[in-house]
């Protein structure tokens, strides 16, 4: 298969995807993005749309992308380029892995290079986790609501991956006040709901809860 035609391929593979694998850029974006040597052209439309995206995306940033292993379709996708072939004229401005006059064996070798470093990187480097922060307002009854004992029963909600954190008093008329207070979840470990569940438990203080703001961290 010759360069064009690998292309080709890629290009109809990401006709319905935004990045490589899965939903979120990944250290698999960043493979592929590595071994393209310049932008594509508009005759391969999907991955010029997909590398204009990934090249957005600051150094600092895609070093923090989660990391992902390579399906065996994106793998046959680059396994299949054959250095043999000259490319067509379109092929100008991309050139896979190496220049146009490298030998098979040397194409061979540059490939396996950037897939061993990609491997090593995935084993070394740990998962980006992924987390929110979370302003809650807590509202009482009323005026006579002891507020420090309220804020004391929610900060008693222990879950492992949350974080409380500061906490204010703010005046919503006839003299009550709502707890305002912060916290930082891990999103794979806190539900938000069961948070608010929890709190809305103690009916003795709280007469509601709602998220004042919700932010990813």
């Amino acid at each position: 298969m010759t360069i064009s035609e690998t292309l080709k391929s890629l290009d109809s593979y990401l006709a319905d995807r935004s990045y490589i694998e899965g939903y979120q850029p990944s250290q698999a974006d960043v493979t592929i993005l590595g071994v393209l040597k310049s932008a594509p052209t508009s005759a391969t439309p999907n991955i010029l749309r997909w590398y204009n995206h990934i090249q957005s995306y600051k150094p600092d940033e895609r070093k923090k992308f989660t990391q992902k292993s390579l399906s065996s379709g994106v793998s046959k996708i680059i396994s299949s380029c054959d250095k043999a072939a000259a490319p067509a004229d379109d092929d100008d401005d991309v050139d896979l892995f190496g220049s146009d006059d490298e030998e098979d064996a040397e194409a061979e070798r540059l490939k396996e290079e950037r897939l061993k470093a990609y491997a090593e990187k995935k084993t070394k480097k740990p998962a980006v986790i992924a987390k929110s922060s979370i302003v809650l307002d807590v509202k009482p009854w009323d005026d006579e609501t002891d507020m420090k004992a309220m804020e004391t029963q929610v900060r008693t909600i222990v879950i492992d991956g949350l974080v409380w954190g500061a906490s204010k008093l703010v005046p919503v008329g006839y003299g009550i006040n709502k707890l305002q207070i912060m916290c930082v979840v891990e999103d794979d470990k806190v539900s938000v709901d069961d948070l608010v569940e929890k709190i809305q438990e103690y009916e003795d203080y709280v007469q509601s809860v709602d998220i004042a703001a919700f932010n990813k961290i």
